[in-house]
Order: C-alpha cells, then sequence, then structure tokens
C-alpha cells in the first residue's frame, strides 16, 4: 500500500504543477486547439501503454456509447473550460477553484444518486463554497466582483463532477485505464473539430518547437494527463475512493505554490485562508473524516 500512497503524492505534484504549464501554453498558442492537441497526445500515450501492458482490445457496441457519453463532460466540457479559464484568470484563483472538484463531485453525488447526506458534509459544502467566494473575490486583498475566467474553470468542476457520477452510474464495463485513453481520444477529436469551427490557426501548434514550451507540453500531456490518470484510476481500484480523494488536496496545494514559483504569482492571505477553508470543506463534505473515525473504530474493536 506504501508504493500506492507515494504514486498518488506523485500525481498530485503533476497535477498541482500542471496548471501552471497549462497558464504558460494557454498564453502562447489558441486555448481550444492547444487544448485538443495536448488531450489527444495524452489520449493515444494511454492507449499505446494499454497495448504494452496487454489491456488493449476495441470497446463493443454498448461501450462505445457509454465512453462517448463520458467523454463529453469529462473530457470536451471540462478540458475546454479550464484552458479558456486559465486564460482569463490567475493560475493562483484557477487551482483553488479546481480544489473544489471533489466536493462539487459529493454534492453531485447526493443530488442526483440520493446518496447519504449528514450535517458533517453539509458543513464541509458551506466551508468549501465560502473558500471559493474569499479566493475569487478578495483573492487580491480587497473586495471585488468574480471574473469571467474564474466562473469559466468553476463550470469546468462542475461538468467534471457531474462526469464521475455518470461514470458510476454508467459503469463501463472496460478496464478502467483502457476507458481513460478512449475517452481522451474521442474527446480530443471534438476540441479540434470545436478549434476549427471558430477559425483557430493550427501553424500555432508549431511554438511548441521552443523548447521550453514544448517541455511544459509534453510535460502536462504525457505525465500530468495520460500518466497521472491511469494511476489515478488505478488507485482507486486499489485503495478505495474514500483515501484516494484524501490525497487531492495535496493537488490544490501544489498548484498554487506552482503557481506562485513558476509564474510569480503573489499568495495573499486570502488566498491562504480560502485555500484551509477549501481543505476543510474537502475533508468534510467528501465523507472522509466520517470514514477515518469509522475505520478507528472497527480497529479498537477488534
Amino acid at each position: 500500500m506504501a508504493r500506492i500512497y507515494i504514486l498518488l503524492l506523485l500525481v498530485m505534484l503533476m497535477w498541482g504543477l500542471n496548471v501552471s504549464a497549462i497558464k504558460v501554453l494557454v498564453d502562447a498558442i489558441d486555448p481550444i486547439l492547444l487544448t485538443g492537441f495536448r488531450v489527444m497526445t495524452a489520449g493515444v500515450g494511454v492507449l499505446t501503454a494499454c497495448a504494452v501492458m496487454g489491456l488493449f482490445r476495441l470497446p463493443r457496441k454498448n461501450e462505445w456509447q457509454v465512453i462517448s457519453y463520458i467523454a463529453i463532460f469529462n473530457v470536451v466540457l471540462h478540458h475546454s473550460f479550464v484552458a479558456i479559464g486559465l486564460d482569463l484568470t490567475s493560475g493562483i484563483n484557477g487551482s483553488l477553484i479546481l480544489g473544489m472538484n471533489p466536493l462539487i463531485t459529493a454534492m453531485m453525488a447526493y443530488l442526483i444518486l440520493r446518496q447519504r447526506m449528514t450535517w458533517v458534509r453539509v458543513l464541509g459544502f458551506v466551508l468549501g463554497f465560502v473558500g471559493v467566494v474569499i479566493t475569487t473575490m478578495m483573492g487580491t486583498g480587497e473586495l471585488s466582483s468574480v471574473s469571467l475566467g474564474d466562473m469559466i474553470v468553476f463550470l469546468g468542476v462542475l461538468v467534471q463532477g457531474f462526469s464521475f457520477v455518470l461514470i458510476s452510474k454508467l459503469n463501463p464495463t472496460l478496464d478502467p485505464r483502457l476507458a481513460t485513453g478512449y475517452m481522451l481520444v474521442i474527446g480530443a477529436a471534438a476540441i479540434l473539430l470545436t478549434s476549427q469551427v471558430f477559425g483557430a490557426d493550427v501553424q500555432e501548434i508549431t511554438r511548441l518547437i521552443d523548447w521550453q514550451l514544448g517541455g511544459a507540453f509534453l510535460f502536462s500531456a504525457l505525465l500530468a494527463t495520460a500518466f497521472g490518470h491511469m494511476t489515478y484510476n488505478y488507485a482507486i481500484k486499489k485503495a478505495g475512493p474514500a483515501e484516494t480523494a484524501i490525497f487531492l488536496n495535496l493537488n490544490t496545494l501544489f498548484a498554487v505554490l506552482g503557481s506562485s514559483i513558476f509564474l510569480n504569482e503573489t499568495i495573499t492571505l486570502n488566498h491562504m485562508l480560502g485555500f484551509l477553508l477549501i481543505l476543510c470543506g474537502v475533508f468534510l463534505g467528501t465523507g472522509a473524516l466520517e470514514y477515518m473515525l469509522l475505520k478507528r473504530r472497527e480497529r479498537t474493536r477488534y
């Protein structure tokens, strides 16, 4: 189990730094075009890895339908909203809003799947949303309106939370790693077509020849997206969703630190307060605290 936790820590570091990488990339290349190319590269990488591991097979007819449904929300809408939003807001704000993901997923599960809701989880939802309000409206140190970029990133979190509920409801029969590869490829194809509808210049991709942009792209596509998603799905199967979700708090921490180090953004007291509230909200709202208390009672019982 220690190996799983080390892998999760590595994935959280990659996902956190990926926010800074995407922020740098969308400043140089059209966000939609970049997202399509990045996600396609990740999808091909995942499918190649699955072939090497002996997991590769073509989906059945009913599996194509399930994969396509999930790809719309988990890939097309989520990645597009995040890329466009980060182009219009700061890396720190985007990082903290993305940190709401497990909390939004838990809330979606309650509303759609009618999962059990306790006062502890309700308190977690309240704390998390207060943290986002403080981050987006007071992050600069003074009261301001929520930016368009903040709202778009939040939309990205909402659609991904819905996609996770959709995954549990539709229950794809493919190996989750192989399903991830197909979802990324299908979603990327749709994003690339969309970028052409909006008139994106494909030649902008040649800017990735620059070693700094190219390095950021390969890190984001192959390590953070391809390796990260495959490893996280594997960890959920081995360690369980509750234990795995706790690690997502580190993702937010690494993302904020990465924005400060690589983007030279200033972390204010309000950002720190927002982060602590979101962290507490995720810990309470996802049921992680209740799960840990239950495990402790079981250990003392035996």
